[in-house]
């Protein structure tokens, strides 16, 4: 039965969404501690899996092509359509679970990239900053926070209290 199908082929992509978010997260838990010599692996990670998922999307329309039509729906129906469509109510929860699913990893790894993206940026600009001081060709790059944002007018002093 192609709903089967299309529910394992639904899990296969499940799983890939987790590994995505687990492997952005461990791409910001690098950023975070400064481990910028691992990120470039870290990212080649991610986009391992983003080739993955492009492949199990791929299956996945063709699974939803063919259920559609037994159905007697769009063959572009969307997850949503086929929960909603569905002929028995297994199949509709099934689906809708799958979809409630999919939705929510879908927001963690949105807010886990746009925050990765910007830890990148601030330590692309804390690295730039950096080689321009050293090079005299820049001003006081300032004090950076613990999240890496620069925090304008604090400077570092050192007191010499055995004066």
């Amino acid at each position: 039965m192609a709903a089967s199908e299309l529910s394992a082929q639904l899990w296969k992509e499940r799983e890939l969404l987790e590994l995505l978010l687990f492997k952005l997260e461990e791409e910001q838990l690098l950023l975070i501690a400064g481990k910028s010599r691992w990120i470039s692996h870290a990212t080649r990670e991610v986009e391992q899996v983003i080739e993955r998922m492009r492949a199990v999307g791929l299956a996945r329309t063709v699974e939803v092509a063919a259920l559609a039509e037994e159905w007697g729906l769009d063959q572009d129906a969307t997850l949503r359509e086929l929960a909603t469509g569905a002929p028995d109510g297994i199949w509709s929860d099934i689906f809708g679970s799958h979809l409630a699913a999919m939705t929510e990893l879908t927001a963690q790894i949105a807010e886990v990239r746009d925050t990765n993206e910007r830890l990148l940026r601030e330590a692309a600009r804390s690295t730039q900053e950096t080689l321009s001081s050293l090079s005299g060709a820049g001003e006081d790059p300032g004090v950076y926070g613990a999240g890496g944002a620069g925090r304008a007018g604090d400077t570092a002093r050192f007191f010499d209290t055995e004066a």
